[in-house]
């Protein structure tokens, strides 16, 4: 059974943010808010965890799974980026949005697109992730919590609960999310294609 943590979304309490990472560094898998829907998390080295998030969802190989990032500080680790690319990142984050970049070797290939060698990269606009992040000491690997079968994210906690209390180690109950999934950009070309349009203002990325 899985632990539930109700956490402030604009004051995390700090002891309960660090219970939520304790789960995820031994290995454990977490829902946690976001602010565009509720996700799945893992530490980005736990292999044993992606496939339990891979088989919650449903996914295959060709999934794009998303870096989150407390900030960009970390971003050279992961991604290969242009002064310009940076550019457009500094002026977009933290926000709802996920970037398609080029990938370093840095990142595991179980989270690389098997063909592409893309990985998605986010920061987003909300307290409980970006602290989550923080007090993990780098990035966290991620999904939208969509359920097989559905069209829509979970934003409830409740509902989280109720569905996924004996498939995931920790639920953290930050009130409910929006709805609508992040827009998702390709800067893999240095040119922005907007891919999915979801929450966040798409002009930045529009010519």
């Amino acid at each position: 059974m899985s632990q539930f943590f109700e956490i402030h979304p604009d004051n995390p309490q700090k002891r309960l943010i660090q219970q939520a990472v304790d789960i995820l560094r031994a290995g454990g898998v977490l829902a946690y808010p976001t602010d565009s829907a509720y996700a799945l998390g893992c530490c980005v080295g736990e292999k044993k965890a992606i496939e339990r998030i891979k088989r919650i969802r449903e996914l295959d190989d060709k999934h794009n799974f998303t870096l989150i990032c407390a900030d960009l500080s970390e971003l050279s680790v992961y991604a290969k980026v242009d002064n310009q690319v940076f550019r457009m990142l500094k002026n977009t984050t933290p926000g709802p949005y996920t970037f398609i970049l080029n990938a370093t070797s840095e990142v595991p290939r179980l989270l690389l697109h098997p063909k592409r060698r893309t990985i998605g990269l986010r920061v987003p606009d909300h307290e409980i992730t970006r602290a989550l992040v923080a007090e993990l000491g780098s990035a966290m690997m991620s999904v939208t919590l969509i359920m097989p079968g559905d069209t829509q994210p979970l934003h409830d906690a409740e509902e989280i609960r109720e569905q996924l209390a004996k498939l995931v180690d920790g639920i953290i109950d930050g009130g409910a999310c929006p709805t609508e999934p992040t827009t998702v950009v390709n800067l893999c070309t240095g040119v922005p294609e907007i891919t999915r349009e979801g929450r966040g203002d798409l002009r930045p990325f529009q010519s």
